[in-house]
Order: structure tokens, then C-alpha cells, then sequence
């Protein structure tokens, strides 16, 4: 165990005669591990002092010390705080402080882990979730997203019953879908909650129920998937990004290589995110790409430029560490692998720094595309590097093939030519 000196906090008396007093030093010894700052370890103590006097007034039991007690200090407690100055009162930092103090508590053994719902719609959800996780491979955002939707259809129509699908009937999914779609005002919004809906009944088909009037009871706002073209940077576009790669800075040689990633090998932010150093052959010059959104393996070839990036960051800037991701966090807690939301936000950033008035990081994966066709390569060819399970969703593509386009362009009525 690391050694940990930390400056006396302010409010320590108020830990140590509170419920968690056993388990001070193990929180202490939770943000050494992490590598936290100590301006950011001494605010967290602070906020979790406060929380310890709170408990203590209350008469709270350290079993009972649980997402529902940090609620009920964040929600009526904190906002009303009369508390011995100076105590602070940012419920965004309470809420962090809080987070590692059940982290500990649990670790450790002292509270339990939250008591999932028995009730038969919460028990559907998680078959459903298990379903589109294991079986469709779908991403935990775009889960949570369904579950919402689904969700709020089950208990309005079941409430705390056992789930009866035949108790459904087409009116009922319409006059849901009415409902949520005022909800939905951003464009494909209502899309969305069609989709979400067809994925469930489809499910519940797989199971051997007639859902067929289900599905047809609503279907999605016209959407014309191919009537625009993919946005993709120009070639003077890709060329400034380019050459604003290789600035010194802080964490400069990762964004580097994130940015190689995406633009050379047109990997998803969270392909990136999961790149470990065994997925790099450097010897047969290959990147393994594992757990991806087809429920596959994948080899690519490793391009030059990609790798000369990430072996720079390897070895001059990662930080050193036993976790075996290629991209680890360069700011605590420390050890850990970055997730999908950074490598979005250093690609955003990675635009900026080019002069480039764009933030979507699947722009990279676009582009890519569009190099590939440029360069003669067929769409068959495009899908398989971008990795599509199906042909079609390549086809949005074809619109690019400007080479392929003028061969079976028609000249102009009433042209020479």
C-alpha cells in the first residue's frame, strides 16, 4: 500500500465521528491509488465531511449508506445547508465526492449493491438489454436509449403486472407513439422511438409471440437515408488537418494517434477507446480489432504514419501503467483506459487546432470512404475496410464515386455532348 500524505482536512473531526470513521483511511488511501491531485483529494474529503456531519445528525447507519441517502442530502440538505462555514455547496462536486465514497463503501464490503427491481417489466428489460447486447451487439448508449422508450410503453400499459404482450394492442402502440413523439422534436427523434419499439416487438417475435400488428401499428417518418451525400472533408480540408498534427504540447502525441486512427484506418470512437498494445503485430505491420459493433474480429493493416504516431506516444508521453490499453487517462484517476467520449472530444479539439468548423469524429470515417473510392477502389472493397456487416449501408457511399459517375452520366438534353 502506497504512503499518502495528505494536508489535515478542514473537517476531519467531522469523519472521524461519523459512521464511516473505520473507513477513512481506506477512502484516503482510494484517492492515492487513483494519483488524484491533493487540491482535488482535499475538496473530495471535505464534501464527504460533510456528508459524515449530515449522516451523524440523522442517526444513519453506515448500512444504510446508498444512492438513496446521497439523493436525500444532495436534494434536501445541501440546497438548505445552515452548516458551519466554510462549507461548500456545488452539488456537482458533492455528487463526485460521494461517488468514491460508495465505491470504497462497497469495495470493501460494508454496503451493499443496489437491489435490482424484481418487478416483471424491470425483469423483461434486463432479458431485452441481454438480448440486444449479446445478440444484435449493439452499443450501451443505443441500449439505454431503447430501454427508455420500451420501457415507458411496458409500465404504462402493464404498470406492476406480469408481462403480457397479448394485452397490447396495435391502438395502445399508436397512442403511445403519439405521445412520445412530442417528446422527440430533434430531427429522426421520432424515428427513433419507431425504431426502438420494431427492435422490441421483434424480440418478443424471436420468442415465439404474434407481434406482427404490433409492428405494423407505426411506422417510421419518411427518411430518405441516401437523398443527401456523406459529409466528408475536402481534399484541402484533409490536408490542413494533416499538417496540423505534430505540435508540441500536453497529451499532443495521443491526440496524434487518435486522430491516425480515425482518419487512416476509419476506426469508431469507441473501436479506439478499446485498442489494447497486444491487438499490434508491429512485426507483420497489422492492428486486431476486437469486440467491434459487427461481433467480430477484424485485421487491418497497420499503416505507416498510424504506427510511427502511436509508437511516438508509446514512448515518449504514456504515462507508465500495468493497464494494457494503448490510450490510458493522462489525469485521474490514473490506470484506466479512456473512454469513447474522449476520443471524441480530441478529435473535436484536433479539428479546431486545423481551423476546421467541424465536431463530428465520424466525419474521419466518412472521409476515408471517400478516399478509397477516389482511389479506385470498389464499394465491395470500401465495405469490408469500414467493416459493414451489410452491403447496403455502404451504398450511401456510391454518390461519391465521382469516377464511376461520369461513365454512366447522360449528357444534358439539347447539349453537343
Amino acid at each position: 500500500m502506497s504512503t499518502f500524505h495528505l494536508p489535515h482536512c478542514a473537517y476531519a473531526d467531522w469523519i472521524v465521528a461519523g459512521p464511516i470513521a473505520p473507513h477513512a483511511d481506506a477512502i484516503k488511501q482510494h484517492f492515492a491509488d487513483g494519483r488524484y491531485a491533493l487540491s482535488t483529494v482535499a475538496s473530495y474529503l471535505s464534501n464527504i465531511a460533510h456528508f459524515a456531519r449530515w449522516a451523524r445528525s440523522k442517526r444513519l447507519r453506515l448500512c444504510r449508506i446508498d444512492e438513496v441517502s446521497v439523493t436525500e442530502f444532495l436534494d434536501e440538505h445541501l440546497p438548505h445547508c445552515r452548516c458551519a462555514q466554510p462549507v461548500r455547496h456545488d452539488r456537482r462536486d458533492h455528487r463526485a465526492a460521494l461517488g468514491h465514497l460508495l465505491f470504497v463503501l462497497r469495495a470493501r464490503g460494508v454496503v451493499t449493491l443496489p437491489v435490482k427491481s424484481a418487478k416483471p417489466v424491470d425483469e423483461e428489460l434486463r432479458r431485452f438489454d441481454a438480448y440486444m447486447d449479446r445478440v444484435r451487439g449493439l452499443a450501451p448508449k443505443t441500449r439505454s436509449q431503447v430501454l427508455r422508450i420500451v420501457g415507458r410503453l411496458l409500465r404504462q400499459r402493464l404498470g406492476d403486472g406480469v408481462v403480457d404482450i397479448a394485452s397490447i394492442k396495435p391502438a395502445h402502440v399508436r397512442s403511445f407513439y403519439a405521445q412520445q413523439a412530442k417528446l422527440h422534436c430533434k430531427p429522426g427523434g421520432a424515428g427513433s422511438v419507431v425504431a426502438a419499439l420494431h427492435s422490441y416487438f421483434r424480440y418478443r417475435s424471436s420468442l415465439g409471440d404474434q407481434v406482427h400488428a404490433l409492428i405494423g401499428a407505426v411506422s417510421a417518418p419518411a427518411n430518405w437515408r441516401l437523398a443527401t451525400l456523406p459529409k466528408a472533408l475536402t481534399a484541402q480540408e484533409l490536408e490542413q488537418l494533416v499538417s496540423s498534427l505534430g505540435r508540441p504540447g500536453r497529451s499532443m502525441r495521443r491526440a496524434d494517434a487518435i486522430v491516425r486512427c480515425a482518419m487512416d484506418l476509419g476506426l469508431r470512437s469507441g473501436e479506439v477507446a478499446r485498442l489494447k498494445l497486444d491487438d499490434i503485430d508491429w512485426r507483420a505491420g497489422t492492428i486486431t480489432l476486437r469486440h467491434t459493433k459487427g461481433l467480430r474480429e477484424d485485421v487491418l493493416p497497420l499503416p505507416a504514419s498510424t504506427g510511427e504516431a502511436i509508437a511516438a506516444y508509446l514512448k515518449s508521453e504514456r504515462p507508465q501503467t500495468s493497464n494494457r490499453a494503448v490510450f490510458v487517462r493522462h489525469i485521474a484517476p490514473h490506470d484506466e483506459p479512456v473512454g469513447p467520449d474522449l476520443i471524441r472530444k480530441t478529435i473535436r479539439q484536433a479539428y479546431g487546432r486545423a481551423g476546421l468548423a467541424y465536431t463530428r469524429s465520424h466525419l474521419l470515417r466518412h472521409t476515408m470512404a471517400n478516399r478509397l473510392l477516389a482511389g479506385g477502389s470498389s464499394l465491395k472493397e470500401v465495405a469490408d475496410v469500414l467493416r459493414h456487416r451489410a452491403l447496403s449501408t455502404t451504398q450511401v457511399y456510391a454518390k461519391l464515386d465521382s469516377r464511376s459517375l461520369v461513365e454512366v452520366a447522360l449528357p444534358w438534353p439539347g447539349s453537343a455532348s
